[in-house]
């Protein structure tokens, strides 16, 4: 699945569903942000202490759920380290799934998306196998295919406590039949660790190379290095800030050579994550309604579609379909 001199169509990423509208990483979530126009589902997979697979944002759950709130838990609150960087909190891989399924979601950022709290309470976490059968369902609702994007969150972290990721995953996506060339969904896998993606290279299906801003991908991100990551994957998922730089002031700045360098090297570029609230927009972006309010959202997509990338994560997937059809319009004007 190389990216081609005919590119496709740019594709549209459901992050963690539609978090801009519910809860992140519940069922509502996830079929909200298919019917907004995503093209693929993006989970965030953590494993539970009896071996199952579970969206949630990372193995801490206690920020997403209301398991502070259950006194019968509360023993097991704790303290870890994961990565290097301690987290204290509730653990996935400290509960079965049973007892996780009694838990229910609840809004992450309720300062921020305060509207999303009338759901707290509406649904559980849901397992992977949930998720694909979701996609699945949604794929023949809408007449178009609804794929599916999981990540192996902290896939090192697992392995050293006995729930490697990567043999879960696969034995799932080959029990549901989204492994091989032609999936019955279309089936992307993300990862910031490329030995996790390596574990997966045999499943057939197209492989992510996530690269943060930090330092630590600065080297992948070099012509020399996109060939190394096109020797194993077939796309990546850059900080957007790798696509299109900032200037002293927080603003756009020109586009760097990532997306033709890995263009160059036969890789897909999918830049994360677009939000619509004024707090994570450009300054020249922001609207005069506070950090909550939406500012122009579609400038942002405008520039990143005109840069080249080939698809995009998002909280807010309508707002991207949109923005993608004013793009796709304007360049098929501009072509004519």
């Amino acid at each position: 699945m190389r990216r081609n001199k005919q590119a496709p169509a740019i594709t549209i990423i459901s992050h963690r569903g539609a978090p801009g509208h519910r809860p992140e990483h519940t069922m509502g979530s996830y079929e909200l942000g298919a019917r907004h126009g995503g093209d693929f589902i993006e989970v965030d997979l953590v494993a539970t202490k009896d071996g199952q697979l579970v969206a949630r944002h990372e193995p801490e759950i206690g920020a997403a759920t209301d398991v502070a709130d259950r006194p019968e838990f509360a023993d097991r609150r704790t303290t870890k380290t994961i990565d290097g960087r301690e987290s204290a909190g509730f653990f996935a891989e400290d509960f079965t799934l049973a007892e996780l399924r009694t838990l229910r979601a609840a809004e992450r950022l309720p300062d921020l998306r305060a509207e999303n709290t009338a759901h707290n309470g509406e649904y559980a976490v849901p397992t992977l196998g949930e998720i694909i059968a979701l996609a699945k369902k949604l794929t023949a609702d809408l007449g178009r295919p609804i794929g599916v994007y999981p990540e192996t969150k902290h896939p090192a972290y697992h392995a050293s406590i006995g729930l490697d990721l990567e043999p879960l995953l696969a034995a799932e996506l080959r029990a549901t039949g989204l492994a091989g060339p032609e999936p019955e969904v279309p089936v992307f896998l993300q990862s910031f660790e490329a030995a996790s993606l390596r574990a997966l290279a045999d499943l057939g299906v197209p492989l992510v190379q996530l690269m943060h801003s930090g330092a630590a991908f600065d080297a992948a991100a070099t012509p020399e290095g996109l060939a190394e990551i096109a020797s194993y994957a077939h796309a990546i998922g850059p900080d957007k800030v790798r696509v299109i730089g900032r200037d002293d002031n927080g603003d756009l700045a020109g586009p760097t050579q990532l997306v033709a360098d890995a263009h160059e090297a036969g890789l897909l570029v999918h830049p994360y994550t677009f939000r619509s609230e004024n707090r994570f927009l450009p300054p020249a972006f922001r609207s005069g309604g506070g950090e909550r309010a939406y500012g122009a959202f579609a400038a942002e997509y405008d520039a990143f579609f005109a840069a080249g990338v080939d698809g995009v994560f998002t909280d807010f997937s309508r707002h991207a379909f949109l923005a993608r059809e004013v793009f796709t319009e304007g360049a098929a004007e501009g072509a004519g």
